[in-house]
């Protein structure tokens, strides 16, 4: 009766529609922050004098605190309340565009990025969170799948829209209006939400937060994506030593929620959740993928502005093909996957795999006119088979978590921050290797650029298809409310 009645109020309720709009808004708001400040970075350092330290801490810092936030976030969101945590975070990331766009110096630039990343953190598991709680069963997967299409078209969409805002008010402070633009609608977003979220259930037992696991999370987070972060550009001199005290951390960090759990504790984090085969794979098939996604649009947009002579508006003009194929296939992904299982995550990574390889072929050997159009085919199949997994893998790794939702999230989310980070490093030290060993021949640096991207994509296609050969086992109500795979 209970789950009629749930699947009726979701056919009716036109409430949950509106607060899914507002999910998705908040969603893409926070992620088209990691891209669309990279084609304001020249204007940037122009504008108020940054070295390449600060140029650094300006894109870094979003990403590293960012990371950073997400499980904390994750957890006090499952504790006390996600609508509350969400609306404050989505104040807050107003509040640091202010900051960032009328930044009179490199400092206050930099602190303002910082905050914004720790006001992204605290949304971001929010919004996977509260459609975990609004829906169920396939409309979960749906929801999930819009979520999916969001994460593509964010990511892509970034640079083509910078490249716009720097067009209209000019190349000088035109990087201040990449910050203000985002105001009207965070305003909107926050008090359309604010009527529309569902209310946080009250009578719950509240906790306090484990603020040692916390720390030391966060610290082991913190040594492992540093050095990638660093990791990108000719001079780069990264403390990769650094891993070695993460996993260390990492390893405490887990030894601790162990024992807290086995004690009747509160962890952080429940270790329980990496027992569940489909979360578990999801995460690390999602790190995987990620890291060659996203570092894809540094290659792309530093070999043809930078080799080829295009503008930043015409490079992200480039690059709308992988953003249409993306955003509709992680659409279909989102809603085929609660009948189909992981064969859209196999098919996508495939897809993408093939796509990434072309592509870096192509750019490799392609010297004469219409590059944009020659490389078009290969990033429209590499953007259809992307926008697959994203939908597809997010569904099928967090669809049946609720209780731990924000958690679930938050730890999704940091593998792919890391990534992400992992992924950027990689390409960017083979771009720039490249191009100082060739004496600047943008051809071949973007062709090994982006045969990183294809490799590291097709580790996840063969994590994907090593998963789907082994036997299934059934998941069990024990497993924080999880459903078959």
């Amino acid at each position: 009766m209970g789950k009629s009645t749930e699947r009726l109020s979701q056919n009716v309720d036109p409430g949950r529609r509106n607060a899914l709009l507002i999910c998705l808004v908040a969603g893409f708001m926070t992620l088209l922050d990691v891209s669309i400040v990279n084609v304001a970075l020249p204007s940037m350092e122009h504008s108020l004098d940054m070295s390449t330290t600060d140029v650094t801490w300006a894109v870094a810092g979003y990403a590293l605190t960012f990371g950073l936030t997400l499980v904390p976030a994750g957890r006090l969101g499952d504790v006390y309340g996600r609508r509350k945590l969400f609306l404050t975070g989505l104040a807050l990331f107003a509040a640091t565009a202010v900051i960032c766009g009328a930044a009179p110096n490199a400092t206050v630039l930099i602190v303002g990025r910082l905050c914004r990343g720790v006001s992204a953190g605290l949304l971001a598991p929010q919004v996977i969170g509260l459609m975990q709680q609004m829906y169920t069963g396939p409309r979960r997967g749906k929801a999930l799948g819009y979520y999916g299409a969001t994460v593509g078209l964010s990511t892509a969409i970034g640079p083509l829209l910078g490249g716009i805002v720097l067009q209209v008010f000019g190349v000088a402070e035109g990087w201040r209006y990449v910050f203000y633009l985002s105001i009207p609608v965070v305003l909107v977003t926050l008090a359309f939400g604010y009527q529309v979220l569902p209310a946080d259930q009250r009578g719950g037992v509240r906790h306090t937060l484990d603020l040692l696991g916390a720390l030391l999370l966060g610290l082991g987070v913190l040594t492992i994506m540093l050095p990638l972060l660093q990791a990108t550009g000719v001079d780069a001199q990264p403390r990769f030593w650094l891993f070695v005290v993460g996993a260390v951390l990492l390893v405490v960090f887990a030894f601790r929620e162990q024992r807290l759990s086995a004690r009747g504790g509160h962890p952080l984090v429940d270790l329980k959740l990496f027992t569940i085969r489909s979360f578990s794979i999801g995460t690390v098939v999602a790190a995987a993928f990620f890291s060659g996604f996203t570092s894809i649009f540094l290659v792309i947009s530093l070999f043809l502005q930078q080799g080829l002579d295009y503008s930043a508006l015409q490079a992200a003009l480039s690059m709308l093909i992988f953003t249409v194929g993306s955003t509709g296939s992680a659409i279909i992904g989102g809603r085929i996957v609660h009948r189909v299982g992981r064969r859209p995550v196999l098919i996508g990574s495939a897809a993408a795999t093939l796509g990434l390889t072309a592509l870096a072929l192509l750019a490799h050997s392609w010297t004469g006119p219409n590059a944009a159009l020659v490389l078009a085919a290969p990033l429209l199949v590499a953007g259809c088979g992307c926008g697959f997994v994203i939908a597809a893998n997010q569904t099928l790794t967090l669809r049946g978590i609720t209780r731990h939702a924000g958690v679930a999230a938050g730890v999704y989310e940091t593998g792919q921050r890391i990534g992400t980070a992992l992924g950027t490093a990689l390409s960017g030290a083979l771009f720039f290797g490249e191009l100082a060993r060739t004496g600047g021949d943008y051809h071949a640096a973007a062709g090994l650029g982006l045969t990183s991207s294809a490799v590291l994509v097709g580790i996840a296609f063969l994590i994907t298809l090593v998963d789907i050969l082994r036997p299934v086992r059934r998941a069990t109500s024990a497993d924080l409310e999880v459903g078959p795979r």
